[in-house]
């Protein structure tokens, strides 16, 4: 029997890059997702579908397993918002979320807002000790990738 974990982010940065090179880039899912630690593989499914492939999770010696899931994007150069929602019926995920971009002083402020859950195919009694470590996986994931977005925009 699997269980669920629910991830929710909501981060922000802020980058003397303008909104317009930022909204370029987070609006060219390929691209954004490279910046993505451990991502084995994005593929377009058409229609602005794109389905990420993760390596997989983990702890110590133990594989959990590999994470996989569809959103659809849509990108809105008028509003600077890129958003995703989830495609029912792939993987083991729904994710959703939104870049929110923001002018400010010569610069942006860039807010990323996602929440995420993943089932679980372990026994549910596991689920006090999995499903921390999967937060702490993703957040340290998430972490990262602002981090890579936030040095890529300082450059441009």
């Amino acid at each position: 029997m699997s269980f669920s974990v629910s991830i929710t982010v909501d981060k922000g940065f802020e980058t003397p890059c303008s909104p317009e090179k930022v909204f370029s880039l987070l609006s060219d899912v390929r691209r954004s997702a490279s910046f993505f630690p451990k991502v084995e593989r994005i593929i377009d499914e058409g229609d602005h579908v794109y389905r990420w492939e993760m390596a997989k999770i983990c702890v110590g010696n133990y594989t959990l397993q590999q994470t996989v899931y569809a959103s659809r994007y849509i990108c809105d150069p008028a509003t600077l918002k890129v958003s995703w929602t989830p495609v029912i019926g792939v993987g083991n995920a729904l994710v959703e979320g939104e870049w929110l971009l923001t002018p400010k002083d010569g610069g942006t402020s860039v807010t990323l807002r996602s929440s995420g859950e993943m089932t679980i195919d372990f026994p549910a009694i596991l689920q006090i000790i999995i499903a921390p470590l999967v937060q702490i996986e993703f957040a340290d994931l998430m972490e990262r990738y602002l981090v890579h977005l936030k040095e890529t925009f300082s450059a441009m």
